[in-house]
């Protein structure tokens, strides 16, 4: 049985996930700085889609939760 088709196959499949991934850093290269300069969390949602989070949020349902309930 031969496995050089499937071998090159996954190169292939390979290299095109690897220029994928680089484009999409590319898309998002000025956002993705501007969030990690505020102090913000990035997560890579899709492709060219991104999901930023201010962690001071944590900080005000903490407080929230903290309060008594009226």
């Amino acid at each position: 049985m031969h496995f050089h088709g499937t071998n090159r196959l996954l190169r292939i499949k390979a290299r095109i996930g690897g220029i994928a991934g680089q484009a999409d850093r590319d898309l998002c290269v000025d956002q993705d700085w501007w969030a990690h300069r505020l102090g913000w969390t990035v997560t890579r949602t899709g492709f060219g889609a991104r999901h930023y989070r201010d962690p001071r949020f944590d900080l005000v349902l903490e407080l929230e939760g903290a309060m008594p309930s009226a």
